[in-house]
């Protein structure tokens, strides 16, 4: 049971997102109460080859999902309520099913606070509909591992008793149990140990991460290390595997091999 008592209902429909079959949209939930934002990326969506599904509140979202495969969801953050954060809160914690933030809100703390509580990536209003749209696209690539087959033929990598399945994305800690982890958490961590004992700057880390996306501002990098630390570190106010380095970036310091 979580807040509010809603947490059980709220993991009871949403699962691990998986590639959707090759002839089947993906589906996109917009969670939005403006009447003409809605219909307007509703439009784009469909116009873009996805299912789009539009909500404006919780419930209805909740219902949505009860009924239809996800695979991920647009959420504004000022809505009637339960506001965005809090949706996006619980569902983090059910699932790591893609998250986008919609917010109108210009402070980076606003933004940060997202990050913070889960959500891979946010939009600010007002937008480029073409830039959610690739911002869509690419987490929907990350979220299902490429289509090359790349990772599916790729190896394990170990640190310390961690393990990460590159072809199943999931990280397991030395007890052999599953840590929940987000699309861009997962992604920033593989490419961590990808290149152990480097300095990686924060624009190397979003280069890697996004590709030609240069999504989310360097604070955002910091704010998901962040989260990972307090995942994987023996202790995350003093971490080992993952240092700072002054005005360079990041450095993962375990030794990392293939299983």
């Amino acid at each position: 049971m979580g807040e509010n008592g809603k947490m059980s209902g709220v993991a009871e429909i949403i699962s691990t997102p998986h590639p959707a079959p090759a002839d089947r949209k993906p589906c996109i939930l917009l969670v939005e109460d403006d009447a003409e934002i809605s219909r307007m990326l509703v439009e784009v969506l469909s116009e873009n080859g996805f299912t789009a599904l539009s909500v404006t509140s919780a419930t209805e979202m909740e219902a949505s999902m009860a009924a239809a495969t996800v695979d991920l969801v647009v959420l504004d953050i000022m809505l009637p309520g339960e506001d965005g954060l809090s949706i996006c809160r619980r569902l983090r914690a059910a699932s790591p099913i893609p998250i986008i933030m919609l917010t109108a809100r210009g402070a980076d703390v606003d933004r940060i606070v997202g990050l913070e509580i889960g959500a891979d990536d946010y939009v600010t209003k007002p937008f480029n509909s073409r830039e959610l749209i690739a911002r869509i696209r690419a987490l929907l690539r990350r979220a299902q591992g490429g289509h090359d087959g790349s990772r599916l033929r790729a190896r394990p990598l170990v640190f310390c008793g961690w393990r990460i399945d590159l072809a199943t994305r999931q990280l397991c800690n030395p007890e052999d149990v599953q840590v929940a982890m987000t699309t861009v958490e997962f992604d920033l961590l593989v490419v961590l140990c990808q290149n152990p004992g480097r300095i990686l700057s924060r624009d190397q880390l979003i280069e890697l991460t996004h590709g030609r996306l240069a999504g989310p501002l360097e604070r955002s990098i910091d704010v998901h290390i962040s989260r990972i630390r307090q995942k994987i570190e023996p202790d995350p106010r003093d971490p080992t595997f993952i240092k700072t380095v002054r005005l360079g970036g990041y450095i993962f310091t375990p030794l990392v091999s293939e299983a």
